[in-house]
């Protein structure tokens, strides 16, 4: 019988909504799964990226902090005050004073601008240098062999000993010090790059342009660059996180800033001499170290999460 019959019998003769004799209608089939809801806005992006959202409150609230040093306190971090120095944390210096009388709370605050700078410079110098590293020496062959076997060899050398050889090449600022931590990073970013880049130059759309005649600067931009983006990102944040380390490891052995400027490395090696008595002079800007480091770590974990597909929770 046709679909009209079944749909309004016109076609037998009938009325319109009435079934021919002998046929029976179907029983409508209960819904076995639950509706779909949409959940868009503020909420449901959090809902959906709880690590995303952690992390990135805790790393704006540093970056606030950074920024507005100035209006949260009202003291010189670089004051001296030999009568009222080593204090305990109190209304008058919230986190204590240090060996020399200086405020510890002003000096925290001023530090979060040394390491988030150091952190975030560090991770576009170098996420830019090894982008192009990795582009180059995984799409061509030739200069494969060259490039890959210098990133190995400072591969090969720890990050730490590699930044504290090339400070000891430089006097101490924070300009050397984001400098010497970027070449230490530069080989770990240039062969994730390459990695990428190797497994995208045998997919078919890659092999295509190829065939067409398109010239490879051009199939790099187009078909190789916007598929290294998403595990880039993933990767700045933790070398923006091993930055901040890295500082303040150099700052706390004395191969970093200079001890005038106020950074979390600093005030924790002025205070290691005094631990056992005065505990607080290091532990809050290791406490705030932390904190933007744990921040940093969620960010880039939760942005993993988000964008590999494999790595989704739901479809």
């Amino acid at each position: 019988m046709s679909t009209a019959t079944f749909q309004g019998g016109s076609a037998a003769g009938l009325p319109p909504g009435t079934l021919p004799p002998g046929v029976n209608a179907a029983v409508p089939m209960r819904d076995i799964m639950p509706p779909v809801r949409a959940r868009g806005g503020v909420f449901g992006f959090i809902r959906r990226n709880p690590t995303i959202a952690i992390g990135g409150f805790l790393v704006f609230l540093m970056v606030f902090i950074a920024v507005f040093a100035p209006f949260l306190t009202s003291k010189d971090p670089t004051a001296l005050a030999p009568a009222l120095r080593t204090r305990e944390p109190s209304a008058q210096f919230w986190f204590g004073s240090d060996m020399l009388g200086r405020d510890i709370y002003s000096r925290v605050l001023y530090g979060a601008r040394v390491s988030l700078t150091v952190g975030f410079a560090v991770a576009i110098c170098a996420s830019a240098i090894g982008l192009f590293i990795g582009l180059v020496s995984g799409f061509i062959r030739v200069a494969d062999s060259i490039i890959m076997r210098i990133m190995d060899g400072m591969m090969s050398i720890p990050s730490i000993l590699l930044a504290i050889a090339l400070m000891a090449l430089t006097r101490g600022s924070v300009g050397n010090v984001v400098l010497a931590i970027t070449i230490a990073e530069i080989p770990r970013v240039s062969r994730l790059v390459r990695g990428v880049v190797l497994s995208l130059r045998e997919q078919p759309y890659v092999d295509a342009a190829v065939a067409s005649g398109t010239r490879t600067p051009m199939i790099i931009i187009r078909h190789i660059l916007p598929n290294t983006l998403a595990p880039l990102t993933v990767q700045a944040t933790y070398i923006c996180a091993s930055a901040m380390i890295t500082e303040a490891i150099l700052s706390f052995i004395g191969a970093g800033t200079p001890p005038i400027i106020p950074s979390w490395g600093n005030i924790m090696a002025e205070g290691r001499a005094l631990w056992q008595v005065k505990p607080y002079i290091v532990f809050f800007p290791a406490l705030f170290l932390s904190i933007t480091v744990l921040a940093v770590n969620l960010l880039g974990d939760g942005l993993r999460d988000a964008l590999d597909p494999r790595m989704a929770k739901r479809l």
